[in-house]
């Protein structure tokens, strides 16, 4: 009930305004409110999502309006709704999401612009041009001929706005009663401010003009007078840009579902959405579509079922029944005003970063203009074609670096070493450019062929067999990667069957030993130095993993979300994010001697440890801190020589001192059977290490409160199996859902 009040609190004001921008009555706005919360809230398959007038459609609706009529506007919104509900029935509603999160972003931006261009002209007294840049172009003779009071009453609206969302951030964690006054929508103190202030200065503003009865006027919907093909262009445009806007809004509420909620069922939410349209336009209502200002509001409010959605209809009807008078009070500048802010946080720039890193910042730019200069089905068409552009540009990317290599002590001084490396997708549309590329490498010169393509067309082959063949005739050598060599061999032969992305046992997580390599060396020298090894990694990353990783990166490269701190040793042995099968942003890890963790005040100090759980726990919000042991520690060897074989070393003989309650605990535990002592210390380590954790006060409140989750565990490097601790009992056993492993 609460919810559902707090959710019409903020409908009224928003199915107001966008009535006004449309260019549709006043009353369509209200009809599509209450029709949208019962029909929508009743058909609907997101329990918690709230439909209303469409924000994102205002613009389309007012070019409809101005060209056809709002009879005929209300016929293709009625026919829009018919075809959402054939596109449930046809349970396609995810292929709606498949179109590029740039080009909605893009169409959402431009319809924001175009939003705000248009309530400007109301904020200053006047009346919105039939188009985006008519309103552009107008808005200097408009600001010279500004009307004062409009202009007060939209700057007073846009003021409280913007304070009352600043000051619910800065106090939201407050007490009870200013937490139940924040709640209250800004939209609602900001109409009521401008009305109060308008009506105690006199001022003689534009205001909302509502019939007598919601549906006075009332006469059916007709069809455009225009050609089909124009009507099933505006058709298909509402009702596709309805249904995105509603299908987005729904899995953006889905993401904040709370437990016990139903999961959303989206060809039921179109199903639903097309249901809302059809009666809205049959009873003169502008299109409706689920909005995430509503959603959101619904799922802060505390809603848990579709009732609130239903009841929100409920009292805007009952309101518009019963309190016109009230409403009609409401100056157009007012409503305006929240359309202005609406507009902007359409633009939406901090999704311009994740675009930027994706590179598709054209498709957003694309969109958004022709949205604003052509309309809103040509701008989406616009961006959609720029996205076919580029991704057809992805796939003929091709990057061919030829260099001579760094002679080496092996090599004949009158025949260099050429290295070439080719990257991307190697088709027809590349070979021009590689065998340009290949036609600077000197004969009878010894090449490196590195091959790190994803894909090689038969024409593409065909001109590197011949190019191969053509430089060994001449006295050449040409040497291919040995990643790709068993997949050119194949196709020397025509066998492609079974193609594998890479030669067996070139294994990225094995080590440099016993990964098959192209020796660096000639035959019987001796091998290469450490560092050769660590930069024939880095090459291997650059040309193999760093393709495949880099779309993730972009993704954290400005800020970081992981789920665990992960605490485990030095140990080259031990690699976590192997064990743990987690990739980048995954795991927050420390990593020390032994695994360890220095009690509180302990002796030496040592803060190390504890500034990385108190950045896990405070900054980036971690909930999980593991402690994972190993087999063959030698920290606990070092321990249990007493210290002895380190004394020399004095920063290590310093911290392997932390460990000395583990080495008491040892010394108090029964002996197990078939366990060597120094088995059984590596194990108890970890319960050491998670109490020296809930040593530290404000650790062990978070613990009690069940706040924060400890667990341990215990990496057996001869088996290569993880053991999980049982705390309750203190001893170590599979990993739940694992019967593979026991100790």
């Amino acid at each position: 009930m609460a919810a559902s009040f707090v959710v019409f609190l903020v409908a009224v004001p928003l199915a107001l305004a966008v009535a006004v921008a449309s260019g549709a009555p006043v009353a369509a706005g209200l009809v599509a409110a209450v029709v949208g919360g019962i029909a929508g809230g009743l058909a609907g398959g997101s329990p918690l999502q709230v439909s209303g007038p469409a924000a994102g459609l205002a613009v389309v609706v007012a070019e409809l309006v101005h060209a056809y009529g709002w009879r005929a506007t209300c016929g293709v919104t009625l026919l829009a709704g018919v075809l959402q509900v054939a596109l449930g029935t046809a349970r396609i509603a995810r292929a709606a999401l498949a179109v590029s999160p740039a080009v909605v972003q893009g169409m959402l931006a431009g319809v924001g612009l175009a939003l705000v261009l248009s309530q400007l002209h109301v904020m200053l007294g006047g009346r919105p041009q039939g188009s985006a840049v008519a309103n552009l172009t107008e808005l200097p003779g408009r600001l010279v001929r500004a009307h004062g009071p409009s202009v007060g009453v939209a700057v007073a609206t846009i003021a409280v706005l913007l304070l009352w969302t600043y000051v619910r951030r800065r106090y939201e964690g407050g007490g009870r009663a200013t937490g139940a006054v924040l709640r209250v929508p800004a939209a609602v103190p900001a109409v009521v401010v401008a009305s109060a202030g308008a009506w105690a200065l006199h001022w003689d503003v534009p205001r909302v003009d509502l019939p007598e009865r919601l549906f006075d006027g009332w006469r059916p919907p007709v069809l455009p007078d225009a050609p089909v093909h124009e009507i099933v262009g505006a058709v298909a445009a509402v009702a596709v840009v309805a249904a995105v806007e509603s299908l987005l809004s729904a899995v953006a509420v889905e993401r904040r579902r709370p437990d016990g909620v139903a999961r959303a069922d989206l060809d039921r939410e179109l199903l639903g959405q097309g249901a809302a349209n059809a009666v809205s336009g049959l009873l003169g209502g502008v299109p409706v579509a689920g909005g995430i200002v509503r959603g959101t509001a619904n799922l802060d409010a505390g809603a848990r079922t579709r009732a609130s959605c239903v009841l929100h209809g409920v009292w805007v009807l009952v309101a518009v029944v019963g309190g016109a008078a009230l409403v009609e009070r409401i100056p157009l500048s007012a409503l305006a005003g929240i359309l202005v802010v609406l507009g902007f946080r359409m633009l939406d720039t901090a999704r311009l970063r994740d675009l930027w890193n994706h590179r598709e910042v054209p498709v957003h730019v694309a969109t958004a203009a022709g949205v604003l200069l052509l309309g809103l089905g040509e701008g989406v068409l616009a961006g959609m074609a720029v996205a076919g552009v580029l991704a057809l540009r992805r796939l003929t990317r091709l990057t061919v670096r030829v260099e001579e290599a760094v002679p080496s002590a092996d090599d004949r001084p009158d025949r260099p070493t050429w290295h070439v490396v080719v990257e991307g997708t190697l088709t027809f549309l590349g070979v021009p450019r590689l065998s340009r590329a290949l036609a600077a490498v000197p004969p009878g010169a010894k090449v490196d062929l590195d091959l790190n393509v994803d894909f090689m067309d038969h024409a593409a082959f065909e001109a590197v067999h011949r190019w191969r063949l053509g430089h060994e005739r001449l006295g050449g050598g040409v040497d291919i990667d040995e990643v790709h060599e068993s997949w050119y061999e194949r196709a020397v032969t025509g066998d492609l069957s079974g193609q594998r992305k890479s030669a067996p046992g070139s294994r990225w997580w094995a080590p440099w030993a016993n990964r098959r390599r192209r020796p660096a060396t000639a035959p019987g020298a001796a091998p290469g130095t450490p560092s050769d090894l660590l930069l024939s990694g880095i090459r291997e990353y650059q040309g193999q993993t760093a393709p495949l990783v880099r779309p993730i990166m972009s993704e954290l490269a400005f800020e970081q979300k992981p789920k665990h701190l992960f605490i485990t040793c030095v140990d080259s042995r031990v690699v976590p994010n192997i064990i743990t099968a987690s990739g980048p942003g995954d795991l927050f890890i420390n990593r020390n001697v032994g695994n360890m963790v220095p009690r509180h005040g302990s002796v030496p100090p040592d803060d190390s440890v504890a500034a990385t759980v108190e950045y896990a726990l405070n900054v980036l919000g971690i909930r999980t801190i593991t402690v994972c042991g190993h087999s063959n520690c030698g920290a606990m060897a070092a321990l249990l020589a007493g210290g002895k074989e380190v004394e020399h070393l004095a920063s290590l003989s310093r911290w392997i001192r932390h460990g000395e309650p583990s080495l008491a605990r040892f010394m108090e535990a029964e002996p197990a059977p078939d366990e060597s002592p120094m088995t059984r210390l590596c194990r108890l380590n970890v319960v050491q290490q998670l109490e020296n954790l809930e040593s530290y006060p404000w650790l062990r409140a978070l613990v009690d409160s069940g706040e924060l989750e400890l667990v341990g565990l215990y990496l057996d490097l001869e088996t290569a199996d993880v053991h999980m601790l049982d705390r309750a009992s203190g001893t170590f056993g599979p990993v739940p859902g694992d019967h593979r492993t026991s100790v």
